[in-house]
């Protein structure tokens, strides 16, 4: 093995990237072919056997998208990795190859809201879930049937931290497969398969990609639980990673060494700003010493993200929204990872029954704090809440 393949700067950067193809470009070519010819027939039926491992057609895998995978699943630490179209393709995949009509899934703590929906798109097929708050509920929710316990950390919204450690470890004590989803921390900042998680997913469209152009999920683990999804339900649900998609979050990777600690530091300062404001309940972000999880954060994690939210001294939804209004630096919308920074209320745009499952307040605030300075996003926030204040 090479002697860089566990630094993870050389992972993103040039893990490889010396293939002869490149032809010494710099950049990755992007293979944009929809399919592949063969010297005979034969090859060709070899070949469709298993096209996970052999370029066929661009639905099965693609080199520039093959050199993503390869990337992210050493970064994870991963026998194997495989790229959507979506990272909510990722996370459809993932859960449909661990269940079956009758089976059960325990969703620990909050989750991302359309990962709640689909789960209860899977009811038609008979699959069934129970949200649970901790371990013990766990051990009260669980059923003969149960075969997957899913799990964020921080949590959705919440950023409630978890022992992804004891987590694990409770769900292979009991024959569960455990799936995470890790876009929160990235595979820089936080590495469930080393602690025992069976399966990570992430959004690709977040902090990897890291400019808000492209759209993509991966699923990470041990081959013997990625390459079945990759020739069934990856072939099937048809969300294929593009491989201009492919190639930008190949870019994006080789920057998220330099970017992730930019985004710690603007997100904490601007986190440790709010927690000083008398407008503000509550701020969840676990890397402040104040949050209930950072003492375990910092055990199982190397950093942390921008995203974040806080809770205004408000039950009024029209607070909330005027606050948004009043902004000026941060943009108005959903998603985050990306340059710019983002804001967007759960209570003025998450399905209320979803909200509810949640445990979201009204007056919650989600920050994605970007890469402009961070005196700036305290000033437009200073401001902003300057209304809330008079109101109060």
């Amino acid at each position: 093995m090479d002697e860089h393949i566990m630094d993870d700067e050389w992972i993103c950067g040039r893990l490889g990237e010396d293939a002869s193809w490149q032809l010494g470009a710099v950049n990755p070519p992007v293979f944009e072919n929809s399919l592949f010819t063969f010297a005979s027939a034969a090859d060709l039926a070899e070949a469709i056997k298993d096209e996970d491992e052999r370029y066929v057609y661009w639905r099965g895998t693609n080199p520039t998208v093959d050199l993503l995978q390869r990337k992210l699943a050493a970064l994870e630490r991963a026998e194997r990795a495989k790229c959507f179209g979506s990272g909510m393709g990722a996370i459809s995949a993932a859960i449909s190859s661990l269940v079956s009509a009758g089976d059960h899934v325990l969703v620990l703590g909050s989750v991302y809201g359309p990962t709640t929906q689909f789960l209860r798109y899977l009811a038609k097929f008979g699959v069934t879930h129970t949200h649970v708050g901790d371990l013990d509920g766990c051990d009260s929710a669980i059923r003969a049937s149960t075969r997957l316990l899913y799990f964020e950390s921080p949590s959705y919204m919440r950023y409630e931290i978890f022992d992804v450690a004891a987590v694990a470890a409770w769900a292979s004590a009991r024959g569960l497969v455990s799936v995470m989803d890790n876009t929160w921390s990235t595979p820089l900042f936080q590495k469930p398969l080393t602690m025992g998680v069976d399966l990570v997913v992430h959004s690709l469209s977040k902090y990897v990609g890291g400019h808000s152009d492209l759209v993509g999920g991966v699923v990470a683990g041990p081959a013997a639980l990625v390459r079945p999804l990759a020739l069934t339900e990856y072939q099937l649900y048809g969300a294929a990673m593009s491989p201009h998609d492919g190639a930008k979050a190949i870019k994006g990777l080789r920057t998220l060494p330099v970017r992730m600690p930019a985004h710690q530091e603007r997100g904490l300062a601007v986190a440790a700003f709010l927690a000083g404001h008398p407008a503000v309940r509550a701020v969840h972000h676990p890397g402040l010493p104040a949050h209930p999880g950072h003492a375990q954060a910092l055990r199982q994690m190397t950093g942390f993200s921008s995203l974040f939210g806080f809770e205004l001294d408000t039950d009024s939804g029209e607070e909330v929204a005027g606050l948004l209004d009043r902004l000026r630096h941060f943009r108005v919308g959903v998603s985050w990872g990306g340059f710019e920074s983002l804001a967007v209320a759960p209570a003025l745009s998450v399905e209320e029954s979803v909200r509810a499952t949640m445990g979201v307040p009204v007056g919650l605030v989600r920050l994605s704090v970007g890469l402009e300075p961070a005196q700036t996003l305290i000033e437009d926030l200073a401001l902003a809440l300057e209304g809330v204040a008079r109101l109060a």
